[in-house]
């Protein structure tokens, strides 16, 4: 009877235990596997494939900023929305084999974040039917992914984080009016570089101020680069390049040790060690993404909605990076603060 008894509970147990590890995509953990939430009556279910270039803070404050608007504003727009979100590891062919996924299950629309991965998309999705909303693309018409910014065509919209060259050399004059010379520090893989560098140089010929290019391929050749632009200039800028942010860090420490100031393009990067930019805020860049999401949803072409250019900049100075290279930054606000945010 004792027997009998400890085999019943042993099939209990298994039972048990069964049960709660359900659930579970071991195959592929990245994947947002989870169940819509609870669709109000008459609801119309729908799935959004999202996929990101890479894991670094910008482009983390859009992905989050893109799903919490969904979730906001799906119930009065009469969806549920499910938001399947992969990662493409900075790997161009990990980025076209999860758009051909998303294309073959179907998704309702893709959004795609940073430029290669919007590229990625429109390939993949190009005859499906199913439209592309990309975010954080600086020039989506050099990109080669819509025809104009006010009539994107195909099937196809999005917004873009284009940064105002003018205003962040105004700042750096501001902040440190001794830099006679720049090191431009970009991957020329990256498209959106490509764009922001061109029209840096326009820039800096225009002011007769001298630059060298500082061209890298991998995160891994960010220090010797940063090393060889730091002996020959007196500052470094860095573009909203996906390459130079995921080791902003690195490039930042070089600077600092070099008593040399960087400026960048993205508010991330200044968290990250950078002196300063003016810059968008990617908070509103994801939120106005999803907002044309919610538009194709309900039933506008995406080839329709015109693409979108932040306008509202921000002042973001690193105060800690400040002290380090001795830059003071008292008119933009407190010298003992780590961050420093105006209006512009």
């Amino acid at each position: 009877m004792k027997k009998l008894t400890a085999l019943f509970l042993a099939v209990l147990m298994t039972l048990a235990l069964g049960a709660c590890s359900s659930g579970g995509n071991a195959s592929n953990p990245g994947a947002n596997t989870g169940s819509a939430p609870a669709a109000p009556e008459g609801a119309k279910e729908v799935t959004v494939g999202l996929i990101q270039l890479m894991e670094h803070p910008s482009l983390d404050e859009i992905r989050g900023a893109i799903t919490a608007r969904l979730e906001e504003k799906a119930a009065e727009n009469g969806l549920t929305v499910k938001v399947n979100y992969q990662n493409g590891q900075g790997d161009t062919s990990t980025i076209n084999t999860i758009c051909q996924q998303f294309v073959a299950n179907k998704v309702d629309v893709i959004v795609a974040i940073a430029t290669p991965a919007a590229q990625g998309a429109a390939t993949a999705a190009q005859g499906s039917g199913i439209p592309v909303v990309f975010s954080a693309v600086t020039d989506p018409v050099d990109a080669g992914l819509v025809e104009s910014l006010e009539a994107p065509g195909g099937n196809i919209t999005g917004t873009s984080d284009a940064i105002p060259v003018e205003k962040i050399f105004a700042l750096a004059r501001e902040l440190t009016p001794e830099v006679k010379s720049y090191g431009l520090i970009y991957n020329t893989s990256e498209d959106n570089s490509l764009s922001v560098i061109a029209q840096v140089k326009t820039y800096l010929d225009g002011q007769q101020i001298s630059y060298t290019d500082g061209a890298v391929t991998t995160s891994a050749d960010v220090q010797t680069s940063a090393r060889n632009l730091l002996g020959q200039c007196d500052a470094i800028f860095a573009p909203i390049d996906n390459t130079v942010a995921s080791a902003m860090a690195v490039l930042a420490d070089e600077a600092i040790q070099a008593k040399k100031p960087v400026y960048v393009a993205a508010d991330s990067m200044v968290a990250d060690g950078g002196l300063a930019t003016v810059g968008v805020n990617y908070t509103n860049l994801g939120s106005q993404t999803a907002d044309m999401v919610l538009k194709i949803l309900t039933g506008t072409p995406a080839g329709e909605i015109p693409v979108e250019v932040l306008r509202d900049n921000a002042i973001v100075i690193n105060g800690n990076t400040a002290r380090a290279i001795g830059v003071d930054i008292s008119k933009y606000g407190p010298n003992d603060a780590d961050i420093v945010s105006a209006v512009n």
